[in-house]
């Protein structure tokens, strides 16, 4: 659905006003039940917009019901939230009911949520978000109470759906759902992250942005997937709307159970896998998606001082019980929830590592960079100096001599 305007609903609902705005109607069997308040509920958006860009915290609060703490708490921090990313160009804009109205007069609405994170986002987000309402009666006349923003059932941003701990450099931003010990450790992950990539990629121009959802639900939340979807991906790298664009903002998200179980050095690879993903436009990428994964495990473990069996223990052991696969790893292989999902990781980064040794660390940059849907063929051969089926050929030996080595081991 597309937003209306302030401006635009306003005069839509001002000839109905007294109809829209009467806190019930009959019903046929005699009763009277609540009914949302659209003219209202807009309002109230527009004061919670304002009050997000003035940083009036104590206005958003008072948005709440009188006497709801908790209510009032929440819209506090969504104005705190917003003041410590450094949020720009946030409207709320009223779009429709959600569901029905109960009989305390509580009800949903989708709200159409523009934001953007200044000086890292190169263009706004944009998500419907459901907030929960509440029409109240009190001395000064009736109006519509916001309860709650980026209630379950919807996209929910995690700036507007939980209190967080903010950490903002000229590097990085990194939020967290946490504590700030916490956002201690993931913001010492970003720090790393960011030579490591630079390493292989010293022209980049974005700037990092990580968000940690307190749960793993929550990062499902974040990312409007069913919950448990990404209950075994420690990171993703997306755009925060969902709508991944060319120029649109693209950030790191992280699961805390996953990552949370990770020692230092696995960690570290993670976020600066992420890392490699989010600062060269990954999701927007062409190539293969072997290659995309891979590159990035290479940037991650390209100075990591540990074993190949140890790095490649998974494909290793795959190898060991089923044999060499035939092919390199495609997007079946290495989606959510794929079997043996660690492997076939595990094989993009040894295609990578391969590329790299065949034609240089700069050839493997330029083939990522260069190649599109349908090129790799010719890529290979322009960039690397090989043909497809050689590089086929040159991973499976690497694979062979990784099983031989865990073998002996």
């Amino acid at each position: 659905m597309v937003g209306l305007s302030l401006s635009l609903l306003l005069v839509v609902v001002g000839l109905a006003w007294r109809a829209l705005d009467d806190p019930y109607v009959a019903t046929p069997g005699g009763s009277a039940a609540p009914t949302a308040r659209p003219g209202q509920a807009a309002l109230a958006l527009a004061d919670l917009e304002a009050a997000i860009e003035r940083g009036d915290a104590a206005a958003a609060a008072a948005l709440a019901p009188s006497g709801d703490a908790d209510a009032a708490d929440r819209l506090r921090d969504v104005v705190e939230n917003a003041d410590d990313l450094g949020l720009e160009g946030v409207t709320l804009r009223y779009v429709d009911q959600d569901g029905g109205t109960d009989p305390t007069g509580a009800w949903r609405a989708v709200v159409d949520v523009t934001w953007q994170i200044a000086g890292f986002d190169p263009a706004p987000a944009r998500s419907e978000v459901l907030f929960a309402l509440r029409n109240v009666t009190e001395p000064t006349g009736d109006r519509v109470a916001v309860t709650a923003a980026g209630v379950a059932g919807g996209r929910a941003p995690l700036w507007l759906s939980d209190d967080l701990r903010v950490r903002r450099t000229d590097s990085r931003v990194v939020a967290v759902a946490g504590s700030q010990r916490d956002l201690a450790r993931y913001d010492r992950l970003a720090r790393r992250a960011l030579p490591v990539v630079r390493e292989v990629l010293p022209e980049v121009e974005r700037r990092l942005v990580v968000e940690v959802p307190r749960t793993a639900a929550g990062l499902d939340a974040a990312l409007d997937a069913d919950e448990g979807t990404y209950a075994d991906i420690a990171a993703v790298t997306t755009s925060p709307d969902g709508e991944v664009r060319e120029a649109g903002p693209l950030h790191v998200l992280v699961n805390p159970s996953e990552m949370g179980r990770l020692k230092q050095v696995g960690a570290q690879v993670v976020m600066s896998h992420e890392a490699a993903h989010a600062l060269s436009d990954a999701p927007m990428s062409r190539a293969p998606l072997w290659l995309v994964e891979g590159f990035a495990d290479y940037v991650a473990l390209r100075d990591v001082d540990l074993p190949d069996t140890e790095v490649a223990a998974q494909l290793a052991e795959q190898v060991q019980e089923n044999g060499l696969p035939d092919d390199l790893p495609g997007p079946a292989e290495l989606g959510v929830g794929a079997p043996y999902l660690g492997a076939s990781y595990e094989a993009a980064w040894l295609a990578a590592r391969e590329l790299a040794r065949a034609g240089g660390e700069d050839a493997l940059v330029e083939l990522y960079r260069s190649v599109g849907a349908g090129d790799l063929d010719a890529a290979l051969r322009d960039v690397v100096g090989l043909s497809r089926d050689e590089l086929v050929e040159r991973w499976r030996d690497a694979m062979r001599s990784l099983a031989e080595q865990a073998d002996a081991a």
